[in-house]
């Protein structure tokens, strides 16, 4: 660095509201819909302000990259957590977005109990927002009614980072308690490959018998992953002839 530059006057973040109306996130929200908005744009709108030479989309984009580059990431995080992610996330920041995001999980929950849930995908839409960041493998019940709407769905078991450990008695009790028609099991692979262990298929052969001796209905074992170029988050035993 030269002596002139030592002295230079430094150049001033552009603040956001001296950007053209079009590109500030509230207005563009406004005019073109909350689609238009990248993730850190809508972040940005919780965060109103910056901090000291970065705007509120930069503060946004660097929670994204703390978080591993996905909103799902940040989604079961407590506010603590949210806080650590950024400088300039403050308590009413972090709370705000907590808060969103819960509202968030509530509307996927309403939206499933309207709506039967008799596909691998709608299951995955249901189950893979709350299952496809966590550290270890948590393997659930999604309980249905006669028209594959949603009963009730609940933990039974949570397992290492590499495997489910249930007994059927255990994973057909709510079922039973619940009155369910069918229902269908639900993992996830910390790994974000859902590829089905030997583990996994022997675990759902063992529930499909017992399943059939109560007289309730299996219809599927969704394995939840993460996105992967050219291949669905997901591995359905139903879809792939397993059941």
């Amino acid at each position: 660095m030269s002596w002139g530059d030592a002295y230079a006057p430094r150049v001033a973040t552009p603040k956001i509201k001296d950007w053209p109306e079009e590109e500030r996130p509230r207005e563009k929200l406004m005019h073109r819909g909350a689609d238009a908005l990248s993730d850190a744009e809508l972040l940005a709108i919780f965060l109103r302000t910056g901090i000291p030479g970065r705007t509120a989309i930069d503060v946004g984009e660097e929670m994204i990259k703390a978080a591993g580059g996905s909103l799902a990431r940040m989604a079961p995080m407590t506010v603590k957590e949210l806080r650590k992610l950024a400088k300039g996330v403050g308590l009413a920041k972090a709370c705000e977005m907590a808060a969103a995001f819960e509202l968030g999980k509530r509307l996927a929950r309403q939206t499933a109990q309207s709506e039967p849930l008799g596909t691998p995908e709608k299951i995955h839409a249901f189950m893979g927002p709350l299952l496809q960041n966590l550290p270890r493998e948590s393997l659930r019940v999604v309980l249905l009614d006669t028209r594959h709407r949603l009963l009730h769905a609940e933990e039974v078991s949570l397992g290492t980072i590499n495997e489910s450990l249930a007994h059927p008695r255990e994973i057909l009790r709510p079922a039973i308690s619940h009155g369910a028609y069918a229902f269908v099991l639900v993992h996830n692979h910390p790994s974000g490959d859902p590829t089905p262990s030997e583990a996994d298929r022997a675990l759902t052969r063992r529930i499909r018998e017992a399943a059939d001796l109560v007289q309730i209905h299996l219809l599927d074992h969704v394995i939840v992953g993460r996105e992967r170029p050219g291949a669905p988050p997901y591995f359905s035993f139903k879809e792939h002839g397993l059941l």
